[in-house]
């Protein structure tokens, strides 16, 4: 995976595989612009194809996580001299670039999020709002620092959660609350958003980074396949029947049962020690 810094975010990698996606344009609160997405799109193609990335962490720099799309950004294709590729168009300059623009761009970048088998954290410094909460909902955690505000607030410029926003707030609330967030435009605080469950717990905001480092940490020296093949059985758990959820699952078990990874976890059971997986992954480090 590549480091370095791309359109908009700067990206790291520590140690055993945590990568870093750090926003850093904070005089635009880290809105978002087709450049930005498409090279988070490339980024994450390389994360998920990476052995030595275990484990994916969003976060901003200043008062923004991702204050939605930048809307001037959108209205212009100026050229970055740094760039290795050319611009790419917004779309949106007609119905059928609308609908290009939001399949190959928009949606794809949180398609991407959630297709990635590593797990991903998304740590909340400040605002996120519309696509910027759409990204951190595609996220398997989210960690908000206690002075993020959180919102959709599309109809505030008569628009729509067209990234997906609409299906990932049902999912993490319901229909009855999605209704009252979107057309009410809400914007609710960190601890709302606790309360609502669109984030899974609130940190003070200097604890924020270190707090998303030890949960990275934690996960990264979890069982990698195992705990790979689960994240994919959750989130297609939500759509299968029962009897499809089932035979989803012990189609995975037949992989994750016959790893070195189960065996070391049995063996540390056994011998009533801490396990240590992921032997296979060690010439990565």
């Amino acid at each position: 995976m590549d480091t370095g810094t791309y359109t908009g975010f700067d990206v790291s990698v520590e140690k055993p595989g945590i990568a870093w996606i750090e926003f850093n344009e904070p005089e635009r609160l880290n809105g978002m612009n087709s450049g930005k997405k498409r090279d988070l799109i490339e980024i994450l193609t390389q994360a998920q194809m990476d052995n030595a990335v275990r484990v994916v962490v969003f976060i901003g720099t200043g008062r923004g996580f991702c204050a939605g799309d930048d809307l001037k950004a959108y209205s212009t294709r100026e050229r970055d001299e740094q760039a290795l590729m050319p611009p790419i168009s917004p779309g949106h300059d007609t119905p059928i670039g609308t609908y290009d623009g939001l399949r190959q761009i928009s949606q794809a970048l949180n398609v991407a999020i959630r297709n990635l088998d590593k797990l991903s954290i998304a740590a909340i410094n400040g605002y996120a709002i519309q696509t910027g909460l759409s990204l951190a909902l595609s996220c398997d955690f989210k960690i908000a620092a206690s002075s993020a505000q959180l919102g959709s607030a599309t109809l505030r410029f008569g628009l729509l959660p067209d990234e997906g926003g609409q299906y990932l707030l049902v999912e993490h609330m319901g229909v009855a609350r999605t209704m009252d967030f979107v057309m009410r435009k809400r914007i609710v605080s960190a601890d709302e958003a606790l309360a609502l469950g669109l984030v899974n717990e609130v940190v003070e905001g200097d604890e924020l980074r270190e707090h998303a480092r030890n949960l990275a940490l934690e996960l990264a020296s979890g069982p990698q396949v195992s705990q790979r093949l689960l994240k994919r059985s959750v989130y297609l758990a939500a759509e299968l029947s029962w009897s499809q959820a089932l035979d989803e699952i012990a189609s995975k078990t037949a992989i994750s049962d016959h790893h070195p990874d189960s065996r070391e976890g049995v063996a540390a059971f056994r011998e009533r020690r801490e396990a240590h997986f992921n032997e296979w992954l060690r010439a990565y480090e």
